[in-house]
């Protein structure tokens, strides 16, 4: 009965091997793709190589088929090295949930496929210029002529925009029945009328662009909408219970890089004589810094499980282990840096990249102060 509280041997042996790669592979080139702003394409194709770019797609298109604690670990492990080729992993998850949630068996046949060999990724379009956390307030819409739709509108803060080759867009079909009158389509890049904004300048995760994408009237064939007219909304909340637990997933592998780094340096360093991991006040620090990670990795871990199962409380988890454990990123990352003192607010040692990398996972798929709501309205309900 015990064994409960383990992590499997199956998912230790995939977290192994996600590090050995990330150590090898992914973590030389985060410092340059932060510098840079650029796409870490080397690490693409070291996550790729392995089959870590999209673990979740299940084996019948072709993936690795990884459960929701197993994609977890990999995206845990990833962001320990770089927080921004994290991104792979997590948003092909969130680009792709709709369709395994929702779409038609052709449509998952058409486009998953090509995600599970890494020839292509899935990003997720739903946050507008005047519709972020209100997200049914958006007024992208699409019509339908004939066999096609027609996509007219904008969506901002866009994940690796311009990198994927695909996109899960909502868009209003029928402005009288606000978030019942929302569906979902995929689009890819090269449909004509499409097209990206400027990188955003941010922060932090860098080496992930954030771009805007503009519809202008741009035509799709009818059978690429996700699931039935009107059920776009539903699928997006129920795509985020479940891939809320993936940034949970990053925020605890930021925070464990930068708690690696800082335990390092402390026992290097040395002030009055002794290595300063031997001052009280910092040694509570580090155990503090800690205790919170690791209660941001088991309610991660709880919360995967939840998402594997489709349990009816996920709503609640998922929500409750993102907010914690970004929460808790940023409070360890913080720390991080005042444990190194000077060099820790400098670029030559990572802990202040972890630091801003941390920032985002307390306000994407919807902001720790939605994310109480969430957790309020389900308690209350429940």
């Amino acid at each position: 009965m015990f064994d409960v509280y383990r992590l499997p041997d199956d998912h230790q042996a995939i977290r192994e091997a996600v590090r050995e790669v990330c150590d090898a592979r992914v973590a030389p080139h985060a410092a340059e793709a932060d510098e840079t702003g650029e796409f870490p394409k080397q690490s693409y194709e070291a996550l790729r190589a392995s089959d870590f770019h999209a673990p979740h797609i299940p084996a019948e298109y072709g993936g690795a088929g990884a459960d929701a604690l197993a994609t977890a670990i990999v995206i845990e492990e990833v962001a320990r090295a770089c927080a921004s080729s994290s991104l792979i992993p997590a948003v092909n998850k969130l680009g792709t949930m709709p369709l395994l949630l929702a779409a038609s068996p052709g449509l998952k046949q058409r486009y998953l496929p090509a995600v599970a060999a890494g020839e292509a990724m899935f990003s997720y379009c739903l946050s507008e210029p005047e519709a972020g956390s209100d997200a049914a307030g958006m007024t992208t819409r699409a019509v339908l002529d004939g066999d096609t739709w027609v996509l007219n509108g904008a969506k901002r803060w866009i994940t690796n925009a311009g990198v994927s080759e695909y996109y899960t867009v909502f868009a209003v079909t029928d402005p009288s029945a606000r978030s019942r009158g929302i569906s979902a389509f995929v689009v890819e890049k090269g449909d004509e009328g499409v097209s990206f904004g400027a990188p955003e300048k941010k922060l932090g995760i860098k080496g992930s662009p954030t771009r805007e994408v503009y519809f202008d009237n741009v035509r799709i064939p009818a059978d690429r909408i996700i699931g039935e007219p009107g059920t776009g909304f539903a699928t997006a909340m129920q795509t985020l219970d479940h891939t809320r637990v993936t940034i949970a997933a990053q925020a605890v592998g930021i925070a464990q890089g930068a708690l690696d780094f800082a335990l390092g340096y402390v026992k290097e360093r040395k002030q009055f004589g002794r290595p300063i991991a031997e001052f009280q006040g910092l040694q509570f620090m580090l155990a503090d810094m800690g205790m919170k990670l690791e209660a941001a990795r088991q309610m991660t871990y709880v919360a995967a499980g939840k998402s594997e199962r489709g349990d009816a409380d996920l709503t609640y988890f998922g929500a409750a282990a993102k907010c914690f454990a970004s929460d808790a990123a940023m409070e360890i990352t913080t720390d991080a840096v005042q444990l190194l003192g000077g060099y820790g607010y400098t670029r030559d040692y990572p802990v202040e990249r972890m630091m801003r990398d941390a920032k985002i996972t307390q306000i994407y798929e919807g902001t720790n102060q939605v994310q109480r709501i969430v957790m309020a309205r389900q308690l209350l309900k429940d």
